[in-house]
C-alpha cells in the first residue's frame, strides 16, 4: 500500500483495527518496521479495580455489645515469607 489510505476490504479482529491490520501488511509487503509498542493486550489493572465488603469478611458478632470489634488485617497470609500486619486499616 504505497498510499496512505486504508482498504475498505480489511476486516477488522477483536484485537486490531483497520488500521492496524494495514500497517501489518505494510511492513510485511515492504520489509521496513516502524519499531514502536502496541499497548497492553488486557486492562491494567489499578486500585479502582478493588473492593472490600468489610461486613462478609468475619462472622457476625453473637453479642454486639459485648464482643470486642477486632479491625486487625493480615496481607500476605498465603504466599509471603513476612505477612504485612495492619492494625487499623
Amino acid at each position: 500500500m504505497t498510499d496512505n489510505t486504508i482498504n475498505p476490504a480489511l476486516r477488522e479482529s477483536a484485537t486490531f483495527g483497520r488500521d492496524v491490520i494495514a500497517e501489518i501488511q505494510r511492513a510485511a509487503e515492504t520489509g521496513i518496521y516502524d519499531i514502536r509498542g502496541w499497548g497492553a493486550k488486557r486492562k491494567v489493572p489499578n486500585f479502582d479495580d478493588l473492593l472490600f465488603l468489610g461486613a462478609s469478611m468475619s462472622r457476625y458478632p453473637l453479642e454486639g455489645y459485648r464482643e470486642k470489634c477486632d479491625t486487625e488485617v493480615v496481607l500476605g497470609t498465603r504466599y509471603a515469607k513476612k505477612p504485612m500486619v495492619i492494625d487499623t486499616p
